[in-house]
């Protein structure tokens, strides 16, 4: 499909109108591959002017709500796998700690009047899938899942040695 692309549309806005409609496409799949999300950025014309190197940091980092932002905290795609596929995220997904912003919620969606109107359907269809596809028991961020509370639970044990000593000790005590 030949698009005419906004100057100003971001590559963020680019990348969550391939993955939402690739998820349209294929509503049965769970996740999509990341060159599966370059090659549909190509099929839109979504791709122009963006340089591959820009493009894997957001498909790696500046995009995806579960891994540590660099600059962008986006919350518009959520990573499955540890450096694996994507889908598009949900409310109700983890999310980075670092990602929180109290003041700013960071962007999980397109603008309406930033994307070409072609692409309005993608955030009507994006709000009842949303929906349909959330997972009621998932916790809403890092600080409810019960085993991130425990981080730091045990760090008092080598308060007073270093850890490594901590553990030779321990061998010792059992040898």
């Amino acid at each position: 499909m030949n698009t005419t692309i906004p100057f100003k549309l971001l590559i963020a806005d680019r990348i969550w109108i391939a993955t939402a409609l690739l998820q349209q496409q294929f509503p049965l799949r769970k996740d999509f591959r990341k060159d599966e999300i370059r090659k549909k950025l190509e099929a839109e014309d979504l791709a122009n002017g963006i340089e591959s190197s820009t493009l894997n940091a957001h498909l790696d980092q500046h995009c995806v709500a579960n891994v540590p932002p660099s600059t962008g905290k986006y919350r518009m795609l959520y990573e499955t796998t540890p450096g694996g596929n994507l889908r598009l995220f949900r409310p109700g997904d983890l999310t980075h700690p670092a990602r929180a912003q109290r003041r700013k919620p960071s962007k999980i969606i397109p603008k309406r009047e930033e994307i070409p109107e072609q692409y309005w359907q993608l955030l009507d269809w994006y709000q009842v899938w949303s929906k349909e596809a959330h997972a009621p028991d998932a916790p809403a961020n890092w600080e409810d899942d019960p085993l991130i509370r425990l981080i730091g639970s045990g760090k008092h044990i080598w308060a007073d040695e270093h850890a490594d000593e901590y553990v030779e000790r321990l061998r010792e005590e059992s040898a």
